[in-house]
């Protein structure tokens, strides 16, 4: 299946459930809502019910945790068809999950772990991405993860891995800025080399999030604002780039909705004015 562009609708925030009710009711000035997949793998009961509520009044897209597509074991088409099914009920304008494994075999690690950037990886991943962008009939975005382990087989940086991967088959990516903030501090290499050396058509969305600092490493855990140094990563990301869909993420921790709202609106306001689709003042 060929990619295509996702075009621009803005501003988004992660869909959690303990912000149901208070969406519902104040209808916040969102431009989409991002849900994770496999918490409506499952028919019925309180996600359904007011997801099918939500996305009546707002454009849903579909962020997977579970796919583990670097994996060496058999793909699993159980889960692809889960995934399908869903898909197909909710209507995304777009999906993604991590270009990452999590299981092996039985095994599963519980942690979204890098892939070694070789060649080897790079066919593996490719062929399996063909498979499984045929079965569900959608392009696949991909996005980063963040790291706490290198491989001494690596034969390229991650960002030659994805910019490689994207010449191979056209897929594009979902930048996580705090993942890549992460894996550089971890790793001790400059945050703008990654993000400068991403095809700018090769980037469909971005991911805005907070993180823990332990001092010698820091750990993306989602519980946190989003630091400073992130911010200045998107705002000058954002001046070199075309407009790229946005979107805060917040996984633990959680706050009043209008702080995330706030942060929403922080974002917007670090964005050139090329990439205003409408005005919410």
């Amino acid at each position: 299946m060929s990619n295509t562009s996702h075009p621009f609708v803005g501003f988004g925030l992660g869909l959690r459930t303990c912000y149901f009710e208070e969406i519902l009711a104040t209808q916040p000035k969102v431009d989409w809502f991002e849900i994770i997949s496999e918490n409506y793998f499952v028919d019925g009961g309180k996600p359904w019910h007011y997801l099918a509520q939500i996305k009546e009044q707002y454009p849903i897209v579909m962020h997977g945790v579970s796919m583990s597509i670097g994996s060496t074991s058999e793909i699993n088409f159980s889960y692809l068809d889960s995934l399908k099914k869903t898909i197909n009920r909710v209507d995304p304008l777009w999906i993604s999950d991590h270009l990452c494994f999590s299981s092996l075999g039985d095994f599963n690690s519980h942690d979204l772990l890098p892939m070694p950037y070789t060649e080897e990886a790079l066919s593996h991943l490719t062929e399996r991405l063909n498979i499984v962008q045929d079965y569900l009939q959608r392009p696949l975005i991909l996005e980063n993860v963040s790291s706490y382990l290198t491989y001494q087989a690596s034969q390229m940086s991650e960002w030659e891995f994805l910019s490689e991967l994207h010449n191979r088959t056209q897929c594009q990516f979902l930048l996580d800025i705090n993942n890549i903030y992460v894996s550089a501090r971890n790793h001790d290499f400059a945050p703008e080399t990654f993000l400068n050396a991403i095809p700018e058509k090769a980037i469909a969305q971005i991911h805005l999030a907070g993180h823990s600092d332990f001092g010698s490493h820091i750990i993306d855990t989602h519980d946190q604002p989003i630091c400073d140094h992130v911010w200045q990563l998107f705002k000058d990301f954002a001046k070199k780039r075309g407009p790229i869909n946005t979107m805060i993420e917040r996984d633990d921790n959680f706050p009043p909705f209008k702080e995330l709202m706030a942060e929403l609106d922080h974002a917007r306001s670090l964005v050139p004015k090329s990439w205003s689709i409408h005005d919410f003042t």
